[in-house]
């Protein structure tokens, strides 16, 4: 059920074939190859952007579900192509999605300025902009981004998503892995409001991008656990997500 755009077309637009997919069947994914050629990026932009998650604040709602994970948030407008920062707000779970936290505000850590300043994010988003313009017209989105590091150190495994399948209530809905450390599982499955898959793939090279119309689909990861049990598992990615309304 993975459908990973092709790498050997290169004379393609994948950006395109991306937006083109998702409008169709709701889910596609980007190659780490074609995500690399698509922003632009080389090996040197791509390890400064990992850095940035040596620098999350512990989430406390998710240690409340038994899970270990670090992340950090922030809010913007996006809009005449540009992404303007919005004020520090708390994190509000739109209704009808995710039933663990909706009608519970959550306050996260702020993106560091490093991380919001980051040349490799504002290109993301770009990108990500012209899938969300496939779906929707919107002159002025909510877009809202989400670094996550999930850890174990159990076979049992933890769960970068432990509400389960979910609805995040937004438009466009996005996954970039942004690395992987000693880790089985992570399996990435989206499904369509029935409960019907979609597509389900394991996003294990770094930058392999999963998107999704979030106003039709379900989504969720499996646990990971670590490979070697000297050590723990983690997982780092990126979650971005591109909303036409706004609270």
């Amino acid at each position: 059920m993975t459908r990973t755009l092709s790498e050997k077309r290169a004379d393609a637009d994948p950006v395109a074939a991306a937006a083109r997919q998702v409008a169709t069947t709701g889910a596609a994914v980007m190659s780490s190859f074609d995500m690399t050629r698509s922003l632009g990026a080389g090996r040197e932009e791509w390890t400064r952007f990992a850095r940035h998650w040596r620098h999350l604040a512990p989430d406390p709602y998710a240690a409340e579900l038994g899970v270990q994970r670090l992340r950090r948030y922030g809010r913007y407008s996006f809009r005449d192509g540009l992404l303007h920062p919005m004020p520090r707000s708390t994190f509000v779970q739109p209704e009808e999605s995710n039933p663990l936290y909706i009608g519970r505000d959550r306050d996260f850590e702020p993106l560091s300025d490093a991380f919001a300043g980051d040349p490799l994010l504002h290109k993301l988003i770009g990108l990500l902009a012209r899938v969300a313009a496939a779906l929707d017209d919107v002159a002025d989105w909510n877009v809202k981004v989400h670094p996550f590091r999930t850890r174990s150190s159990t076979d049992e495994g933890a769960h970068p998503t432990p509400e389960g399948m979910h609805r995040d209530g937004v438009t466009l809905v996005t996954s970039l892995l942004v690395g992987r450390r000693n880790a089985i599982g992570g399996e990435s499955t989206v499904c369509d409001l029935d409960g019907r898959p979609l597509l389900a793939t394991t996003l294990a090279e770094p930058g392999t991008l999963l998107l999704g119309d979030d106003r039709r689909t379900l989504h969720g990861v499996s646990p990971i656990r670590p490979i070697d049990g000297s050590g723990p598992a983690q997982r780092d990615v990126l979650v971005v997500t591109f909303a036409s309304t706004w609270p």
